[in-house]
């Protein structure tokens, strides 16, 4: 392993330790219940893996998007599914970088204990997808309050937090000069919306991943809930986009790590014709290639991450590592279920549930082709494809 990845090797032995007291029995029998790995999240709670970026003052460990993404590489790479806990990750950049001080002071002391969850960031709309700008969901300002309306789909864990991060249109389309610009980010909470203006509708899908539809009527926030300045949100919730597609970059490479160590093992086992099917060149190419390809998506996921937290310009290193991990861990989990045979599709050996969690970041939280189209118009200056 190279010396990027050495460094953080008390991070790596901390959370595998915990991990191996949820054995791969643990989320089989959660996915068989398309049930919430709600013990296991409670542990990483308590040892404060969750808190990894809330800063020391307001009870967490004050550590970077690089460490987290160590956090969630290991998760996943231990035979996990960090998809049930990240977004609390990746949702506090908004908070912590844009939140004002009454607002973290109020929040992230109960994050970082568990009194809290902020695990929901409610962004995708039905008709808009990826083109955000187009968000049809409006806060509109009334005396000390915001009324919400509109409607969201595919927000995560609704069910299993207390706070959502909501964009907003406080500003038409219409009136706005640039399209980027009117939005606005609200701190929801989840309790007092439900039934109360909220309506959350679960969908059912093929990786057991708790995500809902959220319809909003008349739903009225306090205006203190607002972060940061009305209209600006876009822009803020930049950061928390480029975080979430850090962390699920690492996740991918954890992934990938999960299905080369798995695979690896079984070919040097099985045999076939008198022979250990790993000794064929046909079944140790794709294998080391997957392996390849994870370091190298590695690589981009730690640049990414340091760029993040130099407060630099990292939205095209999120991307690309985002891309490059996704695509390495897809290759390798083919792999993985290719020469484990009938094997892999059985579930007690696990290829067939991880083989379903990774096939996702193909789609989530962008797209592969999306992120293509952001490399040739931004990076490489061709012209707008839509």
């Amino acid at each position: 392993m190279n010396n990027a990845v050495d460094q953080y090797q008390d991070i790596r032995e901390a959370v595998r330790d915990l991990c191996n007291q949820f054995p791969a029995e643990y989320f089989r029998k959660v996915d068989e219940e398309r049930g919430y790995p709600e013990a296991f999240v409670d542990a990483l709670t308590k040892a404060g893996w969750l808190a990894a970026l809330i800063p020391q003052e307001y009870g967490g460990s004050g550590l970077g998007l690089t460490e987290a993404s160590v956090i969630m590489e290991e998760i996943n790479r231990s035979g996990g599914n960090s998809g049930a806990c990240h977004g609390q990750m990746y949702n506090m950049g908004t908070l912590l970088r844009h939140g004002s001080t009454e607002q973290k002071a109020l929040y992230l002391p109960k994050i970082a204990s568990g009194e809290l969850r902020l695990q929901s960031m409610g962004v995708t709309e039905p008709t808009t997808g990826t083109d955000t700008t187009r968000i049809k969901t409006t806060a509109v300002r009334k005396g000390d309050r915001y009324v919400v309306n509109g409607q969201k789909v595919w927000i995560s864990r609704i069910q299993h937090s207390d706070l959502m991060i909501l964009l907003a249109r406080t500003t038409p389309l219409s009136e706005v000069t640039k399209k980027s610009e009117g939005m606005s980010i609200f701190i929801v909470d989840l309790h007092e919306a439900i039934s109360k203006g909220m309506t959350v509708r679960p969908i059912p899908n093929m990786v057991n991943h708790e995500t809902n539809e959220l319809f909003f009527d008349n739903l009225e926030i306090p205006a203190e809930n607002l972060i940061g300045e009305e209209g600006k949100g876009f822009r803020y919730i930049l950061d928390g986009l480029n975080a979430e597609r850090t962390l699920i970059a690492a996740e991918c490479i954890g992934d990938g790590y999960w299905f080369v160590d798995k695979v690896s093992q079984y070919v040097k086992d099985r045999v076939v014709f008198g022979r250990p099917i790993g000794q064929n060149q046909g079944v140790q190419f794709p294998i080391a290639r997957s392996y390849v390809n994870v370091e190298a998506a590695s690589l981009m996921r730690f640049e990414a991450a340091r760029r993040f937290d130099a407060h630099e310009q990292c939205g095209a290193q999120a991307n690309m590592a985002k891309l490059l991990a996704a695509d390495a861990s897809w290759e390798a989990a083919n792999a993985c279920l290719q020469f484990h045979g009938g094997f892999g599709f059985a579930c007690e050996y696990d290829v067939e549930r991880k083989f379903r969690e990774t096939r996702l970041y193909q789609v989530a939280p962008i797209s592969t082709n999306l992120i293509l189209s952001y490399v040739a118009e931004h990076i490489l200056g061709l012209p707008r494809s839509f």
